[in-house]
């Protein structure tokens, strides 16, 4: 009898330690979710794929609003660019990929994404 209560005891701990294990979720974080297909175009015209860019330069964009996107979210090497307003600032030597994407008022992604190369001089 005393040993039932024992494994029953393990297993409660061993239970216990898988919730405890979870990643935590922070305030503020927000789950990533799948792209929308709102209807949006976009198509960075500046600067051209394989172009020779200095370390800073602007990003000219044609975004055609579908029926959720109001801005655009810029990402260097798939890290995101806070703060962009049309300019890429002080970039490292060497080729980059830049992609801008449409988003929604709340910054959700919409499928509208176009992707450039760049090599840094």
């Amino acid at each position: 009898m005393q040993k039932m209560g024992r494994i029953g005891l393990m297993g409660l701990g061993i239970a216990l330690a898988g919730c405890l294990s979870v990643v935590p979720a922070f305030a503020g974080d927000k789950p990533a979710k799948a792209p929308v297909e709102d209807g949006s175009k976009l198509m960075i015209s500046s600067p051209k794929d394989g172009d020779k860019v200095a370390d800073t330069f602007e990003v000219k964009y044609d975004l055609t609003k579908g029926s959720q996107a109001t801005h655009v979210h810029a990402y260097v090497d798939g890290e995101y660019q806070k703060g962009f307003a049309g300019t890429l600032k002080s970039l490292s030597k060497g080729t980059h990929k830049v992609t801008v994407t449409g988003a929604t008022k709340d910054h959700d992604l919409v499928m509208a994404t176009h992707s450039v190369t760049v090599d840094v001089q």
